[in-house]
């Protein structure tokens, strides 16, 4: 696509390089190294950078929640879907690739900071832009971990990234490096979102995956840890025990991701598992993401949440509660898909309930500054190739 009026510049670099420009003119204080000024954010601004919000709307005109949450509030990003699961309706936020580059050039337009524009693009059954709508067809990782070819794999790999790019979007929440232990799983071997069972085949075409995003700086989140593969009931639905089916095989796709640094967002699990916490699942477990991922694995990214709405966290804890027990665990992150509930407030709720915290003493201010710290260094990275 090409930008009328500007011969030789792409209509994604001319409207994010003006977007960028009006931004850190409008509100250089909330993402400080990103503007001219070294201002130092307010308690609310750094907590709002910690939410991605889905919405309802195809098209932004200023006047709805969403864009209220990222030019007042300054929201840290969105996330789009091109179903509706709760009105059981399609074209959500995605109906066409013209539509979809409007969408995203708005929310650019909007925000306050750089957004992360987030879309789970991982490929088959798992897919938010689809052929239906005039998007380029995609395959299961499973299909590729089968084949077990590189070169097929990082030809997928790099006409999803060019998908997203094209279309504006920043974060694929993507590769599942999940290994398929149980091929029946409900939430990741049934839909063929795994590639292998085998740690080393996943590795390598999660590798190709991340390496594709890289090429044209976008990033990608390795999903779900501690590892899903060997669930038999579906977060979504409810609670999750792999207490008697998980290994620690399961994390060795993560790990040597880290190791070779291509790990640049960690999506969490809401999984339980005593072997690791004997209390809370992985999302809300202090154990699991700041003892297990950052301290023993060695993770310094950004550690984002899996939807926090989904039956798993809410039929136990509520999202109140699991909101503050996961910042206390360590995400920096928090996913609010508002997909199986619908509540255009909570952005202004989160950030009040938060900041209530804070200022009471319940959660230290300086976590709230290492996630805004890792959120702005991230962003930083955006539309970098490496």
């Amino acid at each position: 696509m090409r930008n009328p009026g500007r011969p030789g510049i792409s209509r994604r670099e001319f409207v994010r390089g003006a977007v960028l420009a009006t931004a850190a003119m409008a509100a250089p204080a909330v993402l400080s190294g990103c503007g001219s000024t070294s201002v130092a954010p307010t308690l609310e601004e750094k907590i709002a950078q910690m939410l991605v919000v889905g919405f309802r709307g195809t098209s932004l005109d200023g006047s709805e929640p969403i864009a209220r949450d990222l030019r007042d509030l300054g929201i840290g990003g969105v996330v789009l879907f091109d179903r509706d699961v709760l009105l059981k309706t399609s074209g959500r936020n995605v109906t066409s690739p013209a539509q979809l580059s409007a969408l995203t050039d708005a929310i650019r337009r909007l925000s306050r900071t750089p957004p992360f524009i987030s879309v789970d693009q991982e490929g088959g059954n798992v897919a938010r832009l689809k052929p239906a709508c005039g998007f380029p067809a995609t395959v299961t990782a499973k299909s590729l971990g089968d084949l077990n070819d590189l070169a097929v794999t990082r030809m997928h790999a790099t006409s999803i990234a060019a998908t997203l790019y094209e279309n504006g979007l920043d974060v694929n929440f993507a590769p599942v490096v999940d290994l398929n232990v149980n091929p029946d799983s409900p939430a990741i071997g049934r839909w063929g979102r795994s590639f292998s069972a085998d740690p080393e085949v996943v590795v390598k075409h999660a590798g190709e995956f991340v390496t594709a995003h890289d090429r044209l700086g976008l990033l990608t989140a390795l999903k779900h840890f501690p590892g899903h593969g060997s669930a038999r009931e579906d977060s979504h639905e409810g609670f999750v025990d792999v207490t008697d089916t998980w290994s620690e095989l399961e994390l060795v796709p993560f790990q040597a991701l880290i190791d070779s640094g291509q790990a640049r967002l960690v999506m969490t699990a809401h999984i339980f598992n005593a072997h690791l916490d004997p209390v809370d699942p992985a999302t809300l477990s202090r154990a699991t993401l700041t003892g297990l991922l950052r301290e023993r694995m060695g993770f310094t990214g950004v550690v984002v949440s899996d939807d926090m709405q989904m039956g798993a966290i809410t039929t136990r804890y509520g999202y109140d509660l699991a909101v503050r027990k996961g910042i206390e665990a360590g995400l920096d992150v928090i996913l609010v898909a508002n997909n199986m509930v619908y509540d255009p407030d909570v952005a202004p709720h989160t950030i009040q309930l938060v900041a209530g915290w804070v200022r009471s003493g319940v959660i230290p201010e300086a976590r709230i500054d290492a996630s805004w710290e890792r959120i702005r260094k991230a962003k930083a990275g955006i539309n970098a190739p490496r």
